[in-house]
């Protein structure tokens, strides 16, 4: 997994600085979802992200395999968005990952790698899983400590937090992983781009 070419890091930065101030952060939707005890409302998370412990254990599995189990994920939360958890690459079968050449970017975090997940089944999914070899670290908020680790698709794998299995964020782009107690409307279909 170490012959990733990732874009320069610096020039990349410089880019991403201005879309940075883009955001109206005094911006709430209309129809706000109550939040009672224990719950989180998307629309207190920060932006830029922070990183915090996970609630609780993280697992994924897919066809019977447990892919990843860990207590000490950490949880992205960012404005508008579902929480999506990092787990460190020691709670991870990163032997059945490989990269696939996709990448994106975050204003954020930097450059994001796709991942394939092949089964020992046989079974291949392609985008399983994403991480941040090497993200940004020019902020106080800081996401170093996230340098190659791995979150991953509840559209495409089962996720859970604890025993709950956990939904997709709307739209198939963002890969937050949505539980009971997250209320929104959380960023993701048509018409939330600007969220």
């Amino acid at each position: 997994m170490n012959d990733i070419i990732l874009p320069d890091k610096a020039a990349l930065l410089a880019k991403v600085k201005a879309g940075r101030d883009h955001w109206d952060r005094d911006f709430r939707p209309a129809g706000l979802e109550p939040v009672n005890t224990g719950e989180e409302s998307v629309w207190d998370y920060p932006r830029p992200p922070i990183l915090v412990p996970a609630p609780a254990t993280i697992m994924v599995k897919c066809d019977g395999h447990i892919i990843a189990q860990s207590d000490a994920a950490l949880d992205m939360k960012e404005t508008a968005g579902a929480p999506c958890p990092y787990l460190p690459p020691k709670h991870v079968r990163t032997d059945w990952l490989s990269p696939n050449g996709d990448m994106s970017i975050c204003e954020w975090k930097g450059v994001g790698v796709s991942y394939d997940l092949h089964l020992p089944n046989g079974r291949s999914i392609k985008g399983a899983a994403w991480a941040y070899p090497d993200p940004f670290d020019d902020l106080p908020e800081g996401y170093a400590e996230i340098a190659g680790w791995f979150s991953f698709y509840p559209n495409k794998v089962e996720c859970f937090v604890s025993d709950e299995r956990v939904r997709p964020q709307p739209g198939g782009f963002y890969g937050g992983w949505v539980t009971d107690r997250i209320k929104g409307p959380i960023k993701g279909l048509p018409g939330t781009g600007h969220w």
